[in-house]
């Protein structure tokens, strides 16, 4: 049987290496034009070559972002970087307007082009429309529930492949084309710069009456009406599957590699054991197994979103857009020592002897309790507490590159 491909997301090199580590079967990202995520440091050309030989060794695919919505001085260039891309190796670009399309047909006839969900994909008349001029892979918008896209995916069979979000934030426009951040602060959403102003504090104020506030609020400090929970599918892949998704998309290139290895590595999981045993996959649904492994990374409350109909005003957050961190990411590991039982660690956030942690990688999972520190000239210390500073932790189990360490936030 096939498996659904997990597609994870990339913001720099070192994610790129993570995400792969931790399960993705491909991974997207973005150039230094074109890509609707300003705000993680993006690849240069250099590191999209070093990425794809990588993928491509272990035999996993890269698909590059040209999605924003482009007017004329965005196409300045634009022939030469395609073609640059085309040569680099990339699997498939991932466009959303017709003249960017056009260009990869002409200029990368060869490659995959892949249809975002910035086109407002929700009918199979517009799959078939992308189908009939030579796209290989449409993703829908994330306003279709699953029996929508079950009815697309029976009519245009195998024809063309549905990739779906099934992880991270939602956008409060619609497919993510919003003017609201451009409007507010002069940063356009639809050219990756987004400002999040869908999660600021609002009151609402009657326009005879300045300075008196209409009682909306949830708490003191305002109300976020339009504050979306994130989206989490962990424990719908059948219901996933069986509609006839063939990629699962996980959102967050600007989040950390901390973020990437946790939700890569459980629907990695999750997926597996799906087709290995469908009642080892609900055993572990069911006890909210993957979901709690979920939690441990930075998050917002949790919604399925539209894919069980229409969102319901459960699916938004009204007292808050904070972030629910209940472990602190506090160290990777860099180099294990088998002889002296050592492993060398990369600090994130301060630890200290006596610290009880877990440690994961790809199909491992433990927990210890930091009984010595040694900082870098191997000198023994109670503490490390300088980002980014290497020290050494005794620990007896074999353990690899990119391992991540995390403690309770309230410890």
């Amino acid at each position: 049987m096939k498996k659904v491909e997990l597609l994870a997301p990339a913001g720099d090199l070192e994610k790129f290496k993570t995400a792969i580590q931790y399960g993705a079967d491909a991974v997207y990202l973005a150039g230094d034009k074109l890509g609707l995520r300003t705000a993680s440091k993006n690849f240069s050309l250099d590191d999209i070559k070093e990425a794809t030989k990588i993928a491509h060794d272990l035999d996993k695919k890269i698909y590059l972002t040209l999605n924003v919505i482009s007017h004329n001085k965005d196409l300045e260039g634009v022939d030469e970087y395609i073609q640059s891309l085309d040569e680099a190796g990339v699997d498939a670009f991932i466009v959303s307007d017709p003249g960017i399309f056009q260009k990869v047909k002409t200029l990368a006839p060869s490659k995959e082009i892949h249809i975002s969900t910035q086109a407002n994909i929700t009918n199979t008349a517009t799959v078939e429309f992308w189908k009939s001029l030579g796209a290989d892979r449409v993703i829908l918008a994330r306003e279709l529930s699953l029996e929508e896209i079950k009815e697309i995916k029976d009519e245009v069979r195998d024809s063309i492949m549905i990739e779906a979000f099934v992880h991270g934030a939602m956008c409060m426009s619609y497919s993510g084309r919003c003017l609201l951040s451009n409007f507010m602060t002069g940063r356009s959403a639809n050219m990756g710069d987004c400002a999040h102003p869908c999660r600021y504090k609002y009151y609402l104020m009657e326009e005879t009456r300045p300075g008196e506030y209409y009682p909306i609020t949830e708490d003191e400090k305002g109300s976020y009406i339009m504050n979306s929970k994130d989206l989490c599918m962990i424990n719908y892949i059948p219901e996933l599957i069986e509609a006839g998704v063939d990629s699962f998309k996980i959102e967050g290139r600007v989040k950390s590699e901390y973020y990437v290895a946790t939700v890569i590595n459980q629907y990695r999981r999750a997926i597996d054991d799906y087709y290995e045993d469908i009642e080892k996959y609900k055993y572990n649904r069911d006890n909210n197994i993957y979901l709690e492994e979920i939690m441990k990374v930075s998050h917002r409350d949790f919604t399925t979103a539209f894919f069980f109909g229409d969102v319901k005003e459960a699916s938004l957050t009204y007292d808050n857009s904070s972030y629910i961190r209940l472990y602190d990411f506090i160290a990777r590991v860099l180099d294990y020592d088998e002889d002296k039982k050592l492993m060398k660690v990369q600090e994130r956030n301060k630890f200290s002897i006596g610290d009880e942690v877990e440690i994961f990688g790809p199909k491992f999972y433990d927990k210890f309790t930091i009984n010595k520190i040694y900082d870098e000239n191997m000198n023994e210390v109670d503490n490390i507490n300088t980002p980014m500073k290497e020290a050494y932790i005794p620990y007896d189990k074999k353990v690899e590159y990119n391992y991540m360490i995390r403690r309770k936030a309230n410890e």
